[in-house]
């Protein structure tokens, strides 16, 4: 696979652009992103689907320079894949062959199985593994749905409902029940399906996700792997339905350029939410883009990330690490006073795996506190996200300010935890001191005291544990 990668999406709403770069095998970052709300689909419900001239251009115009930037970035591949609008025209040919004899671009239309499959594979791969979940991406013309469970992907569909669709047939002409009744025929393929969680992708969700963590005072400003309870988007959905106009809609919190649409899709998951008892709701960034991605990266294995793969820490440790066996020595040597002392402690065990990537990704540069909290991305939880970076910040400033604590307490440990996984993190580092790029000593710990055994009296490493903010009833001993 090429090392920069543009993958486009022509959806019925906007058209999409990402450059993708590889760092290693399975590792990639975004170079650069652009979207273009060209809306090619304005207009088609009412006129038996055939694409608009005008939207059309506008769609053109916006391939046009994608391109270029593309070019710019020497993207050695694109991959250019389109969805409902495309394949519902009549006359889709007519920009097809235009957009491919103007400006040598392939355009692949994808049917909605695949598009369903596409979103699936990004969750499955860029979310914390999801257990019994179904996906829904609801665009412009229809809506995708998946199961997820685990790695494993299944019943895939696609629905003849979006959002501009529902607006233009029914509620720009206030037929609000009549378009209850068109979304509600089609929700009827869902008999079968009984999920715990609801994956929702699109950028309608993505704005009713962006406004509830703002409503909520919520910590953390990514909405990816954002979750919360089905209840809180049922009372949101409520407000978003019931607001007389567009400036009740901007106080509850919706960008401004979700308005004319925001409505529809909201209808569109309150029939969802009726049809289906999941319990949680998680928001996913990524979509048809990461998926198509994905896909070709992954096509000689099954479309899956290796075991305990993440594609974002490797990313960093690709790009930011510059002595890995020192990373390596530091993780394995917290992991070593993890299982030795934790019961001591007492921290839950599941903090282990947050310690242990801490100290893997961990640098002696305090800027890198912000960009663990940007570059984690992909596969984690929030709090997973919060507490490695906490820990990276706590460990180069060596202290955490009362008003940092009480920001992010919703999504850190107890007090008392954070602080002993701090200690662990800083004894590791103090007892590499002497010897950053090799673990010469061996540890044990009997009756509140860590035994230090090597060869080498270790005179470094000894004085910079004397530093440490010691406990008083755990002792080190050389």
């Amino acid at each position: 696979m090429a090392k920069r990668v543009t993958v486009i999406d022509i959806g019925s709403n906007s058209v999409r652009m990402v450059v993708y770069e590889k760092s290693s095998r399975f590792s990639f970052h975004i170079l650069h992103e652009e979207r273009s709300r060209v809306r090619i689909s304005e207009n088609t419900y009412q006129n038996g689907k055939n694409l608009q001239e005008i939207p059309m251009q506008r769609a053109f115009d916006a391939l046009d320079d994608f391109l270029s930037i593309s070019k710019s970035y020497k993207s050695r591949k694109i991959l250019c894949v389109a969805t409902s609008a495309l394949r519902d025209a009549p006359n889709r040919k007519e920009f097809i062959h235009k957009v491919r004899d103007r400006l040598k671009l392939n355009i692949k239309i994808i049917d909605g199985q695949k598009e369903a499959y596409f979103g699936a594979i990004a969750c499955a791969n860029l979310l914390p593994k999801q257990k019994n979940s179904l996906t829904i991406d609801i665009g412009g013309g229809s809506t995708e749905l998946a199961i997820i469970d685990d790695k494993e992907i299944s019943n895939t569909l696609s629905l003849d409902i979006g959002t501009v669709r529902i607006k233009e047939l029914f509620l720009d002409n206030d037929n609000l029940n009549e378009a209850t009744e068109y979304i509600d025929k089609a929700l009827e393929k869902l008999t079968d399906f009984s999920p715990l969680n609801l994956i929702a992708m699109g950028g309608t969700f993505r704005a009713i996700s962006l406004a509830i963590m703002k409503k909520s005072n919520y910590p953390f400003d990514k909405p990816h792997a954002y979750k919360y309870s089905k209840e809180i988007l049922q009372g949101f959905i409520s407000q978003i339905l019931d607001a007389p106009n567009d400036e009740v809609l901007q106080e509850l919190g919706i960008a401004s350029n979700r308005l004319d649409d925001i409505r529809s899709g909201a209808l569109i998951l309150e029939r969802v939410l009726l049809k289906l008892s999941v319990e949680n709701i998680v928001t996913s960034k990524v979509g048809v883009r990461e998926g198509v991605y994905l896909a070709d990266m992954l096509r000689n294995s099954k479309h899956r990330f290796p075991h305990n793969y993440n594609s974002s820490v490797r990313y960093l440790i690709d790009t930011q690490i510059v002595d890995t066996n020192y990373s390596n020595q530091l993780n394995t040597l917290v992991k070593k006073l993890f299982d030795l002392t934790s019961d001591y402690f007492t921290i839950d065990k599941k903090y282990r795996y947050e310690l242990a990537l801490s100290a893997k990704l961990y640098s002696r540069d305090r800027y890198n506190f912000y960009l663990l909290k940007t570059a984690l991305e992909y596969g984690f939880e929030h709090s997973e996200i919060v507490l490695i970076s906490t820990l990276q910040k706590y460990s180069t400033d060596s202290f955490l300010s009362k008003e940092y604590r009480e920001r992010y307490a919703l999504l850190l440990p107890d007090e008392n935890s954070l602080d002993n996984l701090y200690y662990l993190l800083s004894l590791a580092i103090a007892l590499l001191t002497h010897k950053p790029r090799n673990i010469d000593f061996e540890l044990e710990f009997v009756d509140g005291v860590l035994n230090v055994v090597g060869d080498k009296k270790s005179y470094l490493s000894r004085e910079a544990v004397k530093n440490l903010s010691g406990y008083k009833d755990f002792r080190i001993k050389f």
